[in-house]
This record gives structure tokens, sequence and C-alpha cells, in this order.
């Protein structure tokens, strides 16, 4: 692999993950922050590992021009964007690729980004290919007479179907990571969610385009990982199970494998079920020649039909649990799914093959936040003044927050503080051990009026018990 200096355009954990991905690479790299962010762990990591001149403050993490204009200054040679940001921005990406001094971008290539973003395009493509997707629109809907048509059908079907309070869901076509999507129960109110969701759209994503499909119920949340090269490589690292999730539809506590038979007895073949869902997601990838790291969320209803609800063209928070139980032969330990995607992104072959990753255990991921769950998973604001958390073998820790010095939560962004990445030889064994994680567990901290700090670890350890049970 040839020098290159990477630039991190992102913040927090992930920024974290990807500097020691770069560490393990031999690459260079950058940072950037904001003031709010002058106190981070991924700055402080950096100035160690790199000094001042790898540490570069900006306004914001959202202005292109500013993130390559630290490109230029820093002699950076790829880009990349971790997750959120700019990670599915095909702007930003063409941009990298087209511009006077051409900058890599890690992560698929533009096109891929633009054709899989909308959800409706990715809809439409995989019913060219047999893959089962949810019932409603596959095209952008503008027209509010024609929403509301689709609208009062779908509703009509579910009744004809003795679906007792039949629901829709309308999406924004563009938009991704459970974002720009509310529920309608009633037809009566359709027109001002409608109207809502698409200024939501156009104002975040600069498209009204809107996807209208069926709510579905009583089901599970999966997910595909994929690995693929520019060479048409294609590596998939089994599945895993997202269903737990915040009534924002941010995920907390995720799982890898996506169903376990030998603890669980499913009203369905789980095996058949995991296996069609990644051949199908293979399907797609080859079809549009995917060249990077990416993710096939599905859901699976309890009669066991599996529906493909969207591809996210980045990598994911939760990408780690799958890399935790994926073994590559002739290497040492789990895989490093971040290192392999730089690897891909700089146009670099594989260095396996599907015939060469295996499965162990079980992995939980828990995502620590300081959140009050009992007041709808609103945000706590304060100062962290201890955080200890056990040093195991069998667990990853990765977060921003100094552990040596007082914190201040930045109310400009969301208050996750760690996420951690627990290892067991199977489900039971991980579970006990993400409990064990939890409760030994201190965070110590106050808001500006001198109360406790609150955080979601409660409800972690309460739904460790509810993984891969239906």
């Amino acid at each position: 692999m040839k020098k290159e200096k990477v630039l991190i355009a992102n913040r927090g954990e992930i920024a974290i993950r990807i500097m020691k991905a770069c560490n393990e690479l031999g690459l260079d790299y950058v940072v950037v922050y904001t003031k709010e962010d002058r106190a981070s762990g991924h700055v402080k990591k950096a100035l160690k590992e790199r000094g001042s001149q790898a540490v570069y403050r900006i306004s914001s993490y959202k202005d292109p021009n500013e993130i390559f204009s630290v490109a230029d200054h820093s002699g950076a040679t790829a880009i990349h964007p971790g997750y959120g940001f700019f990670s599915e921005d095909f702007r930003f990406a063409r941009r990298a690729a087209l511009r006077n001094r051409p900058i890599t971008f890690i992560g698929p290539r533009w096109e891929v980004i633009r054709d899989l973003g909308s959800k409706i395009n990715t809809k439409r493509i995989a019913k060219s290919l047999g893959i089962p997707v949810i019932p409603g629109s596959d095209e952008p809907i503008y027209s509010e007479i024609e929403a509301e048509t689709l609208a009062e059908e779908l509703f009509l079907k579910q009744k004809e179907q003795g679906i007792d309070k039949p629901s829709i869901l309308v999406k924004a076509s563009a938009g991704g990571g459970g974002m720009g999507i509310e529920e309608v129960n009633h037809l009566d109110v359709f027109r001002q969610v409608y109207r809502r969701i698409q200024n939501y759209a156009k104002r975040q994503f600069g498209d009204e385009g809107v996807l209208i499909e069926q709510c579905m119920r009583d089901y599970h949340h999966l997910e595909v990982q994929l690995l693929c090269s520019q060479h048409k490589e294609v590596v998939h690292f089994g599945t895993r199970n997202c269903t737990i999730q915040s009534t924002g539809r941010q995920k907390r506590v995720e799982v890898a494998p996506g169903f376990d038979p030998s603890i669980w007895e499913y009203p369905f073949d789980a095996r058949k079920v995991l296996d069609d869902m990644v051949k199908y997601s293979i399907r797609l990838a080859e079809k549009v020649e995917y060249d990077n790291v990416g993710t096939w969320e599905w859901i699976v209803t309890r009669d066991g039909k599996p529906y493909l609800l969207e591809v996210n063209t980045r990598i994911q928070v939760e990408n780690e649990i799958s890399a935790c139980i994926s073994r590559i032969s002739r290497q040492r330990g789990p895989v490093n799914l971040i290192k392999e995607q730089i690897r891909s992104a700089l146009g670099e072959k594989l260095n396996f093959s599907q015939r060469h990753v295996s499965f162990e255990g079980t992995s939980i991921e828990l995502r620590i936040v300081a959140e009050d769950v009992k007041r709808g998973f609103a945000p706590w604001c304060g100062t962290i003044t201890r955080f200890e958390f056990p040093d195991e073998p069998w667990v990853r820790v990765y977060t921003h927050v100094p552990q040596d010095e007082p914190y201040e939560i930045p109310t400009e962004y969301d208050p996750n503080l760690a996420l951690v990445i627990v290892w067991g030889k199977d489900t039971q064994e991980a579970k006990e051990r993400a409990k064990d994680f939890i409760s030994e567990t201190i965070i110590d901290g106050k808001d500006s009026r001198g109360n406790g700090i609150i955080t979601n670890l409660s409800y972690l350890y309460e739904k460790v018990d509810e993984v891969l049970r239906f």
C-alpha cells in the first residue's frame, strides 16, 4: 500500500476507531474538531499520536468547503467520512473524485451512493431481482393527490388482510438511519404528515421525494454486513439483530448473529431466513457492482418473511459486532472492517474470500447514552466527573469521554458516551458478560442545577435479556 494520509472527517468514537485502523495499516492521518469538541478524546488521541499538525479546528463538521480546505492544507490523499455527516452524500463523494486535486472518498463510488441512497430506487432494483420488499410505492411521489390515493389503497388492503389496526409509513426517500419517517394510523391525518415529511426531506436532503409503504408490525430488524472491493469481490460477515431501539428508532442494543435457534424456538426456520437474506443482499450488491463496506437492512415478520428496507452505503456504528464474531483463516483474531474498508477504497484486493470466513460465538453491542429513558429518551446535559468501566479481554470500549478529567457533554451533538462490544462463546455467555459489564460501570456527573447524571445503563441491563427473542 502506497503512503496515504487520511483526513478523518468525523468525531467521537468513530473517529477513534478510524485512527486505530490507520495506525494498524501504517497510514498517516489528520482529524478535525469544532470548538464544542475541543476536549473530546479523539482530539487528545490525535495530539498524542501525531502532534498539533494533525489537528484542525473547523466551525462545522457539515461544511464541505472547510473539509476540503483542511484536506488540501494537510496534504490528505483520502477522506474517511465515518457515519452521518457526509458518509452517504454522493455529491460530496463526487466532488472528492472530480476536483482538480482528486481525493479518495473512503466508501463506495459516488454513483453507487447516489443509486442506493434513494429508498425508492433501491426498492425498484430489488423488485427487478426478485428480492422481497415492503408493499408500497416504488418511485418518488411528489404529488399529494397521488400519495393520498396510494395511502388509501394500502389501508384498504390491510383491512382485507384482517389487520385490526392498519397503518402506513411516510418516509423521506433520500433519508436513512431512521430519520424522516412518520407513522400514519388514519387516512384523515395523512395529508398533514405527508406535507411535514416532504418539507423535511427538501430541507435535509434537497429532494422532496416521499416513499409510502405498509407499516409492518411484530417484526425484528436485521442487517447483513457486506464487504466488497473494486475488483468485484463480495464477502459477507453474517447477520445482526438491531431490534432494540429507542422511541426515535435509534438503536441501543444489538447482537450478532441475527437469530440463534439454539436458545430460542422461532415460529419459522431461522437459519433459512438468515441464509435467504444473505443471498438476496449479495445478489443486489453484485447487480450494482458495490465496491466497499455496506449494510443491507431487513425486517423479518413473525411468519418468517424477510423484506428489504434499504442499503446503508457506509460503515455503521454496529459493524463491530459482525467483525467480532468473524474469523479469517490464517489471521489472528477478529476481522477489522474499518481497516478492510480503507484498503478496499484505496483499490486493493481483499486478502480473503468467503471460504476463508468462519463465525464464532455471539457479540452484543451496548450504546451508552446520557439520556432519560423514562422521558422518551430525552438527552441529559451536564458534566461527567467519573467514568470507569471494567477492563476484560472479552470486551472492547470505544469512547471519546476522557477518563482523567471532567468532561462537559456538548449540547450540539447526541450525548453518546461509549460504544461497548462484548463477546461470548455463545449467546448466554455474551448476555451474562454484557450484564456484568453494565453492573461494574460507574458514571458520575452533575447538571447545571446540581442534579446527578442520568444514563441508560439500567435500560440496557434490562434489555440484554430480550436480545434475539421474538
